[in-house]
Order: structure tokens, then sequence, then C-alpha cells
């Protein structure tokens, strides 16, 4: 059987109460007992009722986190941060996969699900701005990603446009002219898609070189198939390139393998830029230059934003917009114009 309260208390010989002090960490233990306590616990293997915890306090100590896709990189690397972040402040993380399907996506939010949580943190792939009043829940919310802008609930995001212009604007310094562009969704403005391809050609603009739509390649979900067949139509109809830019890294090391396989030289010939930093970049061959969006603050931040929410749940202020900084890794793949002199 299960050990109880009782069984804490009477191995370390204190009362019920002190037993629940220490596990609810109140803070004028003295260190003895609380050690005495602790000893206890780990000898018998107990385990706190939650679900006793939860209603006396009004909280669960979980919250969830809820991502498309938890096969692409970006979100499993993001959904361990999350995790770690929470972790060190006492949480645990519901993980929820919603496939990027809108309907999903909106089931989610009204789930009975949620009342096992505190709060949500949701990274909407199928909902886009005319659903942004679906945001408007009787929880703590925080939104990330780029599918959803001002909305009733905090939003913590990247700096799409401008990492997407520096990238561009690297790989021009680096002498190169002739930019392929993988990973564009046909029609999308908003969206990390959109804003990104608005940050390249902000760059070509800027340096008065001309845009060409015959060297962006457009695919559907970004995975690496899709890059690489991506690079496949562009090589195929005979487009002339002289770098690619991924609109995400594994998008680029799809392109960057059919590169290898055409015999074109990464980065001689054709040098290859990626967009988010994933671990895998730093270990292609070559290793993969790319924009660090600042996905550990992101979700940090994220975290901290939700215990705030939660611990002050009578705060009526005004939703905050927060923005990651982001810089260029510099790598093998594209090396600046310093580094190739």
């Amino acid at each position: 059987m299960a050990s109880t309260l009782h069984d804490v208390a009477r191995l370390a010989g204190v009362s019920i109460k002190t037993v629940s002090n220490v596990i609810n960490d109140y803070p004028h233990i003295r260190p003895a007992t609380r050690a005495k306590v602790e000893q206890a616990i780990g000898e018998l293997g107990y385990t706190p009722n939650l679900t006793a915890r939860s209603l006396r306090s009004g909280r669960t100590g979980a919250i969830a986190l809820a991502v498309p896709e938890l096969s692409l990189s970006y979100f499993a690397e993001l959904a361990a941060a999350v995790i770690e972040a929470a972790e060190e402040a006492g949480l645990v993380v519901l993980v929820e996969q919603t496939g990027g399907d809108r309907d999903r996506e909106l089931d989610l939010l009204r789930s009975p699900r949620l009342k096992l949580t505190d709060g949500l943190i949701f990274s909407p792939l199928g909902m886009g701005q005319e659903d942004v009043d679906r945001l408007d829940v009787p929880y703590p919310l925080v939104v990330l990603g780029e599918r959803i802008f001002d909305g009733p609930a905090d939003h913590v995001t990247m700096r799409n446009v401008d990492a997407a212009r520096a990238a561009t604007e690297y790989l021009i310094a680096s002498g190169r002219r002739r930019i392929a562009l993988v990973g564009a969704h046909e029609g999308e403005v908003i969206g990390s898609a959109g804003l990104r391809l608005r940050g390249y050609r902000e760059a070509l603009d800027a340096a008065g070189i001309p845009f060409d739509p015959s060297i962006i390649g457009h695919t559907t979900l970004w995975h690496r198939a899709n890059g690489a067949r991506s690079m496949r139509e562009l090589l195929d109809a005979g487009a002339e390139f002289d770098a690619v830019f991924g609109l995400n890294d594994t998008l680029a090391l799809g392109a960057m393998r059919v590169l290898q396989e055409a015999g074109r030289r990464v980065p001689e010939d054709v040098a290859v830029m990626g967009f988010d930093d994933l671990d895998e970049a730093r270990y292609s061959i070559p290793s993969l230059t790319t924009v660090d969006p600042g996905q550990p603050w992101i979700a940090r931040t994220a975290v901290r934003t939700l215990i705030e929410r939660i611990e002050h749940p009578d705060d009526s202020g005004e939703p905050r917009r927060l923005l990651a900084d982001f810089r260029i890794a510099e790598r093998e793949s594209a090396p600046s114009a310093a580094a190739a002199s």
C-alpha cells in the first residue's frame, strides 16, 4: 500500500501538521525538523496527494503546453526548454500536440482537460488573426508564435521580420546576390513564413537587388523532406542562385543535402542560411549558419509570464507583447565576408 501522511509523521516523530508544512514549503520550520521529515519521505517513497492539495490551494501545480508537432525539432526543443523552466518553478507540464489543425486548436482552448492545470502556453498554427477573439478564455494564457497578434492574452514571440532581414543582409554582405528562399507559403502575410519573406524582401530592396519570384521555393509544412523537394524543383527548373535562405533549419538542412547530391559545393558554390539555431545545426556537414531567434528566452519568459498571471489573477493589466532578441550564428555553410577573405 502507498505510504500516507500519517506514516511519514510516525517515522519522523513529528505531527501530521509539521509534515504538511514541510511538503508545502512553509518557511518557519527548523532545519533539523525539515531534514527528519524529508528523510522519512525518502525512505517511504511518499508522494503527496496532489488532488487534495489542489482542493485546498485552488491550484494544481501543473501548466499545459500546446504545440503543433513534437516531430518538428523546433517544437521539441521548445517543449524541453519550457519543461526545464517550469521545473525550476516547481511546476509540471502537460504537453498537448494539436497537429497544427485549427479545429483541434479551438477544441483545446475550451477543453475540460485544462481544468487539471493552472494555465496554458499555446503555440497555434492552424488558427489565424480572424480567431483572435477565441483567445479570450477564463484562465491564464500565454500565446507563442506568429499566427495571432494583438489578442487578449500575453504574447511572447520573436522578431521575424528583423531577423530574416538581418540574415539576408548577412548573405548580401558576404557577396551573394542571387539568394533563393525555401519555405514560402503561397499568399501568407501573417505567420512565420509571411513575416520572414517580408524581411527577406526588405533586405533585397535596401541593397537594390530585384526580387525574383523564380527563386522562391514554396512548401507546406516546414519538414526536412519539403526543403529537399523544394530545392529539387528549383534545380530542375534551372534556377540560378548563389545562396539559399531556408525559413527554418530543417528546410535548410533538407535543401543543403540536395545541393550536395547535385554536386553543388557548400559554401563555395552556394551559401546556406537557416533559421532557429537547432542543436542539429551545429553538427551538420558543413555546420549550418543560422538565425538564433532567442528560443531559450522565449521559453523562460513564457513560463514566467504565465506564473505571474496565475499568481495575480485579479490583475487586469493590458496584455503584453514580449519580443526576443536574435543573432546570426555564423558557421561553415555561410561564412561572413571577413571569414571568407
